[in-house]
C-alpha cells in the first residue's frame, strides 16, 4: 500500500470542495496525474489487484476530507473567500513551471501548439462570465432528481481528472453543487451514493480517453491542459481584494500558494 497517496488524496478532497479548483491540477503539482489515469483505468479490468494498493489510500484520503472538511471549506469561502481564492491561484500558476517542462515546450511546441493553449485557456476563462445558478439543495431521492444527480456526478468527475477544470464548479454550473455539499456535510447517504456512482462511471470513461490522448498525441493533448490550467485561474480569480488585512491575506495566501506548488512538484518529468 502506498499510504503517502493519504496525504496526497487529502489535498485533492480539498481541491474538489473548491468551485474552479481541478482535482486534475493538484495531481499534477503532486506527480502522480500519469499513475493516477493508469490505476484508475487497470483497476477496472481482471489486473485491478496490481492497482488497489495505489488507489486504496488515495481514495481514503479524499473520502475521509470531502466528509470533514466540507463544512471547513464552506466556512472559508464565506468569511474568507479572496484569501482562499488566491491560495488556490498561487497553486496553479506554481505548477505551471513544472508542466511546461513535463510537456518540452522549449522543444516540442511550435505556433499551432501555442495557438490552441490560446484557444482552450480563452474557452475556459469565459466561464468566469457565466453565472452558476445553485438551485434549492435536494435532499431527498426521487427517480427523477436521481437519474439528474447521477448525471451531474458523471459530468463532474470527467472534469475533475482534467487538470484546469473544476468539478465542483461543473457540478455549480448544473445547479447541484449545493445539494452535493449539503449531503456531504449532513451525511446524506442516498444522495452520496448516488452521486458517487456518477463520479465513478465518469472516472471510468474519462481516465481512459485522457490516458489515450496523452499516450498517442502527447503534445497537443499537454496544450490544451497547459491552457485548461491558465485559463482556470481567470475562472477563480475574485478580483482586487480590499485595501488593509484581506489584501495582505491574499496576497500571503497566493504566495503559500506558490510556495506549496513548489514543495511538491517534482524535480524531474513523470512523463515517458
Amino acid at each position: 500500500m502506498q499510504w503517502k497517496n493519504l496525504y496526497r488524496g487529502f489535498f485533492m478532497g480539498i481541491s474538489d470542495l473548491i468551485p474552479g479548483v481541478s482535482g486534475g491540477t493538484i495531481a499534477f503539482i503532486l506527480g502522480i496525474y500519469d499513475e493516477l489515469l493508469t490505476s484508475i483505468s487497470g483497476f477496472f479490468s481482471r489486473n485491478w489487484k496490481k492497482y488497489i494498493g495505489f488507489l486504496l489510500p488515495l481514495a481514503i484520503g479524499i473520502g475521509v476530507t470531502l466528509l470533514l472538511f466540507s463544512r471547513v471549506i464552506e466556512f472559508l469561502l464565506k468569511n474568507y473567500h479572496d484569501p482562499t481564492q488566491y491560495f488556490f491561484i498561487g497553486l496553479i500558476i506554481g505548477v505551471l513551471p513544472f508542466m511546461m517542462k513535463q510537456a518540452e515546450v522549449k522543444t516540442h511546441f511550435n505556433w499551432a501548439h501555442f495557438l490552441l493553449i490560446l484557444i482552450v485557456g480563452a474557452a475556459l476563462a469565459s466561464m468566469a462570465f457565466i453565472k452558476p445558478h445553485d438551485s434549492t439543495p435536494i435532499t431527498s431521492l426521487t427517480p427523477s432528481n436521481a437519474i439528474g444527480l447521477f448525471l451531474a456526478g458523471w459530468a463532474g468527475s470527467m472534469a475533475m481528472l482534467l487538470p484546469g477544470i473544476s468539478g465542483s464548479f461543473i457540478l455549480l454550473l448544473l445547479g447541484v453543487y449545493s445539494t452535493a455539499i449539503g449531503a456531504l456535510s449532513n451525511l446524506n447517504f442516498p444522495i452520496i451514493l448516488v452521486i458517487g456512482a456518477g463520479v465513478i462511471a465518469g472516472f471510468i470513461v474519462s481516465s481512459k480517453a485522457i490516458s489515450y490522448l496523452l499516450s498517442h498525441y502527447t503534445h497537443v493533448t499537454f496544450a490544451a491542459i497547459i491552457g485548461l490550467i491558465i485559463g482556470s485561474v481567470f475562472v477563480i480569480y475574485p478580483g482586487i481584494p480590499e485595501s488593509g488585512t484581506p489584501f495582505v491575506m491574499s496576497i500571503i495566501a497566493f504566495i503559500m500558494g506558490l510556495i506549496v506548488a513548489n514543495m511538491f512538484s517534482p524535480s524531474k518529468s513523470n512523463h515517458n
